[in-house]
C-alpha cells in the first residue's frame, strides 16, 4: 500500500528556524478531545474548530486552555470565523484569566496526517491577520488513531507555525527576472512539542482517569430524539413502552455505578498495568536492539569456547551506538541492588533490622507505661491528701471542743442562794 503523500501545504524544510518551542497542557487536551468525541457521537455536520488560549514569552508558547468557535461561509464559500461571537466570547476568556493574563496564541482543528489543506488557509490567514501575527495550528489526526498501534505511542497531533515562502524557494531560480516581484503562499512549518502540567490540571486528569469506571457504553444506532423535536410514536403505545422500559433502565443504572473504593481500585490497577506494560515494551525494545547487534558484541555460546566471529555486520543489523551500549550496561549493574545475589544473607539482616524496630518500640511502650504510673501515683496522694483534709474540717465544724484543763474552764465561787455557773471557752 503506498503511503499518503504529504501535503502542498507544508514547508518542505526539513526544520523551523524560529526557534519556537510549544509546550502544551492536559487541559487543552482533555477539551480538544471532548469536543471532538462530542461531535462525532451527535453527528454533526461541519469543521472541528477552536481556539487556544495561552502565553507568548520569547520563544516558548503555552498552550493553557481551548474553547471551540462557531464558523461561517464566508464571501466565497471558505469557511471563516463568526467575528463578532468570537471577539466577546475571546474577551470573555481573558476578563477570567487575568493572573496570568492569557491572548490568543493559536487555533486546533483535525487534518489528516499529511497535514493542513486549502480549506484550513481562510482560517489560519483571519487569525494572523485579525489577532495574532505569530498565531500556531495545533492539528489533531483521527486517522492516526483509528489506525490502531501505528503512532509508536506518540500523541495524535502536530503543531505548525505559518511562514510566506515562494513557489521558487527550494526549485530553480533561474527564470527569475531582475525586478520582477516573486508571489508568496502560505506554508506550515513543524514545531517541537513537549507536553507540560501543573497541579490543577493534574486533579482535573485524575478526576477524569477515575470517572472512567463509570462510563457506559451507549448504542449509536438507537434514534435519538433531538432537542425541540417530537416523537412520531402514538400516545396510547406512550405509556406501556415507558414502563417496560423502566426496569431495563434501573438494572442499567445500578451495574453501572460504582463506589468510591472501586473507583479508586479500578484506577490503582489500571496505573499498575499501564506502567507493567510500558516495562515491558521497553524491555522488548532493549532486546530486540541487542539481539541485532553484530556477533562480535553479543556474548559467546558455550561450545564456541570464547571464539566470536569477526565478519563485517550483515544486513538488517542495528548500527553500534556505544553510549546506549554504556546505558544498558549501568542499568544491568543497577539490577543486583533490587534483587539481591544472597538471598539468606538478605532474609537475616532484614530480619535483625525488624528486631531492632520492634525492640525500639517496645522500650518506648515500657516507658510510656512507668510513666502513667508515676501520674497516677501522683493523683492518688493528691485525691487521698484531699480526703483527709475533708474528714479534719468536718470535725471541726460540728461544735465547740472541750478540753479538761483548769484553763479554759473557769471555775465560779458559790454564792448563797445562787447555782454553779460555768463558762465554756472555744479552742481557737
Amino acid at each position: 500500500m503506498a503511503q499518503p503523500s504529504a501535503s502542498s501545504l507544508v514547508s518542505s524544510h526539513r526544520a523551523s528556524d524560529s526557534g519556537l518551542q510549544i509546550h502544551l497542557h492536559p487541559l487543552v487536551l482533555l477539551t480538544v478531545s471532548d469536543f471532538i468525541t462530542r461531535h462525532t457521537l451527535r453527528r454533526q455536520q461541519g469543521p472541528i474548530v477552536g481556539a487556544l488560549l495561552g502565553q507568548h514569552t520569547g520563544r516558548d508558547i503555552t498552550l493553557e486552555h481551548a474553547f471551540e468557535c462557531q464558523v461561517v461561509a464566508g464571501p466565497q464559500g471558505a469557511l471563516l470565523l463568526h467575528q463578532a461571537w468570537f471577539q466577546d466570547r475571546l474577551q470573555q476568556y481573558k476578563d477570567v484569566h487575568k493572573d496570568p493574563a492569557l491572548d490568543l496564541v493559536g487555533w486546533f482543528t483535525t487534518t489528516p496526517p499529511t497535514g493542513p489543506e486549502a480549506q484550513h488557509v481562510p482560517i489560519h490567514q483571519q487569525i494572523i491577520h485579525d489577532y495574532n501575527e505569530t498565531a500556531v495550528l495545533l492539528a489533531f489526526h483521527p486517522a492516526s488513531v483509528l489506525a490502531g498501534g501505528e503512532n509508536n505511542g506518540k500523541l495524535p497531533l502536530t503543531v505548525y507555525e505559518s511562514v510566506y515562502e515562494s513557489h521558487e524557494a527550494d526549485g530553480d531560480r533561474s527564470m527569475d527576472l531582475d525586478g520582477q516581484q516573486v508571489p508568496l503562499n502560505l506554508k506550515f512549518h513543524e514545531l517541537p512539542c513537549g507536553v507540560e502540567t501543573g497541579q490543577a490540571e493534574m486533579i482535573s486528569v485524575d478526576f477524569v482517569a477515575r470517572g472512567g469506571g463509570n462510563a457506559a457504553s451507549v448504542d449509536s444506532s438507537t434514534p435519538s430524539i433531538g432537542k425541540g423535536q417530537a416523537s412520531q410514536a402514538p400516545v396510547a403505545d406512550k405509556a406501556p413502552r415507558e414502563a417496560s422500559s423502566q426496569p431495563e433502565a434501573k438494572a442499567l443504572n445500578d451495574s453501572s455505578l460504582l463506589s468510591s473504593e472501586d473507583e479508586e481500585l479500578i484506577a490503582s490497577l489500571t496505573a499498575r498495568a499501564n506502567a507493567i506494560k510500558m516495562l515491558h515494551t521497553r524491555i522488548q525494545l532493549l532486546r530486540s536492539y541487542l539481539t541485532s547487534l553484530p556477533p562480535s558484541y553479543l556474548p559467546a555460546p558455550p561450545e564456541s569456547n570464547g571464539t566470536t566471529s569477526e565478519e563485517a555486520p550483515a544486513t538488517g543489523q542495528a548500527e553500534i551506538n556505544h553510549p546506549i551500549l554504556r546505558s544498558i550496561q549501568a542499568l544491568v549493574h543497577r539490577l543486583p541492588l533490587l534483587i539481591p545475589s544472597d538471598g539468606a544473607a538478605f532474609e537475616q539482616e532484614s530480619l535483625s533490622e525488624k528486631s531492632d524496630v520492634t525492640l525500639v518500640g517496645l522500650l518506648g511502650d515500657l516507658t510510656r507505661g512507668t510513666k502513667n504510673l508515676r501520674e497516677m501515683g501522683r493523683k492518688f496522694g493528691i485525691v487521698s491528701d484531699a480526703k483527709q483534709q475533708g474528714r479534719r474540717g468536718g470535725m471541726r465544724s460540728i461544735g465547740p471542743v472541750y478540753e479538761d484543763t483548769d484553763e479554759v474552764f473557769q471555775t465560779h465561787t458559790l454564792q448563797m442562794g445562787q447555782p454553779y455557773e460555768w463558762t465554756p471557752h472555744r479552742n481557737a
